[in-house]
């Protein structure tokens, strides 16, 4: 593994396996963008700080181990975040909606149900979930899709 000069501790691999873990766990919580900001220092809940080294470009996901320390490991959880929560009524209002969200180059993330779809909440998602007269409600849902920056800046490292 790739070490970075100082660092105490190897760095992860882009693609941050997510492993199960035995011990005690404390979730991490961290929204779309903190997923995607490969350095820097957090505060776990228990006030443990953990530094984050990881190859640019590294995507965390939910589930990955950020550290083990005396047995107990530290987990990425998806934090709650503001959404919009859209629900089509058709294929035809969903296929509209996901295009014109594209449009305004955000990811429009489909729940596990398959009833419902989340787009991070802004004043231009507000408007124009508004103007296409789709039923929509702003909620604190976990965000599993690309933050909108991500988009703007081609990829962004965070």
């Amino acid at each position: 593994m790739t070490r970075i000069q100082g660092l105490r501790r190897p760095l992860l691999t882009t693609a941050a396996p997510v492993v199960q873990v035995s011990g005690p766990t404390v979730a991490v919580p961290m929204t779309a963008v903190d997923r995607r900001r490969v350095r820097r220092r957090l505060i776990a809940p228990d006030g443990t700080e953990l530094r984050l080294a990881l190859a640019t470009g590294t995507v965390l996901q939910p589930g990955t181990v950020l550290d083990v320390r005396e047995g107990v490991s530290y987990v990425v959880e998806a934090a709650p975040e503001d959404v919009a929560v859209v629900y089509p009524g058709s294929r035809s209002e969903t296929a509209s909606v996901a295009h014109a969200i594209g449009n305004l180059h955000r990811d429009f993330v489909a729940l596990e149900d398959g009833d419902a779809f989340l787009a991070l909440w802004d004043a231009p998602i507000e408007l124009l979930l508004t103007r296409l007269g789709v039923s929509f409600a702003r909620e604190q849902r976990p965000f599993h899709g690309r933050p909108s920056w991500e988009h703007e800046a081609g990829g962004g490292e965070g």
